[in-house]
Formats: C-alpha cells, structure tokens, sequence
C-alpha cells in the first residue's frame, strides 16, 4: 500500500452508510507509539450524532437492504472474499498493530492468519448450519420448522489490544446471520478497523452493512441504548461487561459478553516443570500478557514450588525485552502509558504484601523512552491477594503453593473469573477428571490453550456466550417455529 494510503488510514475516518466521513472539528485522540512514546496518528472521536447516524444506516440495510434476504450461500461467499482481502494485506494490519499497541509484529502477522481462520470457518458454515430444520410437531399441524433467521443491528464492540482477531469473531458470524452492524473500536487501536472497512468497500459490500467509527467509553454507552440496536457483542474489561449487561438487561437486547480473567494453571504432582516452563514463560511475548485469556496465576504441589518458581525465573530472566520490530526481541513494550502505571502499581502491591520477588520488577536497564517492563514473577502468593485476583493485564505471573490435589483446584476456583485454565499431568485420565471440576470455560492440557474455531468464552464474571465455531454464530440468530399444514414448495 502506497504511503498515500497510509496516511488516509491514519486519518481514522467514519465509514457510515456506504460513505467515508472526514473528521471535521471532532475531539481527537492521539495515538502514541508504545516503542518511542512518539504520536503516530491522531483520530476523531465519535460524537452522539455520529452513533446515531451510524445506526440509522445500520438499521436501513437490514429492514430495507438485500443483506439479511441473500441466501446464506452467497454471504459465505462474500466471506471468502473477505478473508482472502486480509490476507493480501497481513503485512499492513500487522505494522498497525504494532504501532498502535506495541506487539511483536511477527505476531501481529500471526494474528491476521488466526483472524481470517475465523472468517473462512463461518463462510464454511453457510453450508454447514441448518438455517431452517425440519421437525414432527408435536402439537397440531403437519410440518415444523425452525428457522434461524438474522438478530437485526449489532453494535460490535471491540477492545485495543486485539482488535483484528475481535474483529473477526463479531463481524464474520453477524454477517453470515444476515445481521448488519455498527463496529465501535478502542480509540487507541482503531486503524486496523479502518484498514477492514476499505477492504469491505472494495468487495463492495452493500451500504450500511458494517459501519465503522471509533468512540470513547460516554459515546459507546449511547450505542448500548440505542432502541434501534438489537444485540450488543462486547469484549473488554469485566467492570465494563457488568454496565452492559445492565443495560441490555434493561431493555431486553441480546448481550455477548466476553470479558477479563485471572486464569490458572494447575500443576499436579507428576507434572513434568519443563512442560510447565515451556507453556507459561512464553505468554509474555505475546503483548506483554495483555490479554484477558493468559495463565497469570500458576498453582503448584508445596514441595514443589521452589523447584517450578526457579525454573520459571531461569526462563523470564532469558527474555529479550526490545523494539517490536526487532526480530530478535521476545518481548516488546506495553500498549500505553496507563497499562504499565497499572502493572507498576500491583508489582509495589506484591512487594508490600511480603511475596517472594523471583524476578522483574522494573523497567529493563538501556530504555529511555517506552513503555517497557520486565516479565515480572512473584512466588509463594497468597490466592487471597490482590496480586491473585485482580485482573492485571501485563507480564506479572504468580506461583501459588498448594496442599493437595483438591486445594489446588478449589485455589484454582476460588477466583471472580473462569475465563481460561491449564492442567499439567503426564496422566491423561487425571486431567480430564480435574478438567471436568474446573470452573473455566477453557481447560488445556500441558500447555496454553484457547481454541476459537471450537468456542472461546467464560464462566463468572469473565462474560456471558461463547465466540467461535457454532456456539458463535447462534447468538446472531433468532429462532422461529412455522408450524404448516403442508409443506411449501421451498424452503428458501
């Protein structure tokens, strides 16, 4: 892409109804590279108008548009096309990224190939999801029918930290649904959506079916209101999920709500510690464990602590903490100045608390600008503390002693959250039974799991559904039954 283009991204235009919206005199915020702390772009805030319009349009496309009526078929189709767009352009959604949010950029490119998984795994499904089932009726009547028809407007929101896989598990399922939708991204990290929407211009999607603008947290909330917006898909932190929740709740919109976590990996007594290094040292890598499925809490046999807690140390103190773009670096800076004062803040909380500091704790020696911490890792941790249950978002891990096999899992349950979890044991059957009493929504086994292509979500405050595979195309559909006295020439 030309640095034309670029810079037109860097604008962070609206796409509303069809058309691009130049920001005008709107309030602006500024993106702030987290390698250099230098500004590299500067984008609009969405006013209350601009929801408005945005859903206006939404709505017109699917009571009056061709989008909700095509057969599914020809959407899958569509999103064929869509994910083979991304694709050319992984490169440049993955340079976004790291810009924005200061991700190693080979996981950024990464990233983009898991998002269009996603896409192609719901195109797919166009010939793989009953839309309309045939059944018995029980109750009168010759044919019934069941028929999965579009939920209406979605307000898709997404968070900062991953937007274009966020992106991906709202946007394919709502589109395959027949829904249309108005995204609303993080003001931090809005390009990437920016990017997505000139692609889906030039597929020539009709207009209104995805709007795109991005909005601080007052002007979000005016989006969960709006009467006219049939289903909220909200990703972001629990607090924020409960505010949702309470206002979908209040007028009856469909809510998916996929929020934080404070996930735990189980060691079991014959565990093997290299296995357990090797799968919980490596998540700092990925954005600086600032994401809301990442194993922050590692629950080891008592006589075994000391062992797993040095082997963790050995691992974390190896880490090469640099530039994003390095590749060489095997972990890059925090997203923004507020997410490593956050970590700061809890590491002075373990440290206050007593708990053994085995390594990190500061910034790395050599960086005069950046927001960059290092992997930090607090041993014999107190479940109870706030270093234990809070939700950090950054590279803290803590080692947490247990008596047995049954304390650990009630540690290990004992948490707001149920979003993700591990199980270490060289037994099979050991680990499906104490996957099965585990309080998570995901259960790996012998390594750091999550699986969107099966279904990704949590129990507890870590949200409401599931995004991914099956379980995350039917909270876009409304289920209707049409019972016949004889069955109609087709089933369109």
């Amino acid at each position: 892409m030309s640095g034309d283009a670029l810079e037109r991204i860097k604008q962070g235009r609206f796409l509303i109804d069809g058309a691009w919206i130049e920001p005008g005199d709107r309030r602006r915020f500024d993106i702030v590279t987290p390698a250099d702390e230098s500004v590299f772009a500067s984008v609009p805030c969405a006013t209350a108008a601009d929801i408005a319009d945005a859903v206006a349009a939404a709505r017109r496309a699917f009571d009056h548009g061709p989008w909700p009526g095509l057969p599914p078929r020809a959407r899958g189709e569509f999103l064929h096309r869509l994910a083979d767009a991304m694709d050319a352009r992984a490169a440049l959604f993955a340079d976004l990224w790291t810009r924005q949010v200061g991700g190693l950029n080979g996981h950024g490119v990464y990233m983009v190939g898991s998002a269009t998984s996603i896409v192609r795994s719901y195109a797919r499904m166009a010939d793989e999801f009953a839309f309309i089932e045939r059944h018995a009726p029980t109750a009168g009547g010759e044919v019934g029918l069941l028929i999965h028809e579009p939920v209406g407007v979605v307000g898709a929101i997404v968070p900062w930290n991953a937007p274009i896989l966020m992106l991906a598990s709202k946007l394919a399922p709502a589109l395959l649904a027949g829904c249309t939708v108005v995204v609303k991204t993080s003001p931090e990290a809005p390009l990437e959506a920016v990017l997505l929407g000139e692609i889906l211009e030039s597929l020539d999607l009709p207009r209104g079916v995805v709007n795109i603008l991005m909005a601080d947290r007052e002007e979000s909330e005016l989006l969960v209101h709006n009467p006219d917006v049939d289903k909220i898909s909200f990703t972001g932190s629990s607090a924020v999920g409960q505010r949702v929740a309470s206002i979908c709740g209040g007028r009856m919109a469909r809510a998916t709500l996929e929020l934080g976590g404070k996930s735990a990996a189980v060691v079991l007594d014959d565990a093997s510690v290299e296995t357990v290094i090797a799968a919980v040292a490596p998540q700092v890598s990925m954005l600086s464990m600032q994401f809301c499925s990442a194993l922050s809490r590692v629950i080891v046999p008592r006589h075994r602590h000391d062992l797993v807690l040095e082997g963790l140390a050995a691992a974390l103190k190896q880490v090469r903490v640099g530039d994003p773009f390095d590749p060489e670096s095997q972990m890059g800076p925090m997203a923004m100045k507020r997410q490593i004062e956050r970590a700061e803040t809890y590491i002075a909380s373990g440290k206050a608390d007593g708990f053994t500091l085995a390594t990190g704790g500061s910034r790395p020696a050599g960086f005069n600008s950046g927001f960059y911490l290092e992997p930090t890792l607090f041993g014999d941790v107190d479940n109870d503390a706030r270093i234990a249950r809070e939700e950090i978002f950054g590279p803290v891990i803590c080692v947490i002693p247990a008596d047995d096999e049954e304390h650990a899992i009630r540690l290990a349950n004992d948490s707001d959250f149920g979003l993700n979890s591990s199980i270490f044991t060289a037994d099979k059957d050991r680990a499906m039974a104490v996957a099965r009493r585990m309080r998570a929504g995901t259960v790996g086994h012998n390594a750091f799991r999550s699986d969107f292509g099966i279904a990704f979500g949590g129990f507890k405050k870590s949200g409401i559904g599931r995004e991914g595979g099956r379980l995350g195309l039917t909270p876009y559909l409304e289920a209707k039954t049409v019972i016949m006295d004889e069955a109609p020439s087709a089933l369109g």
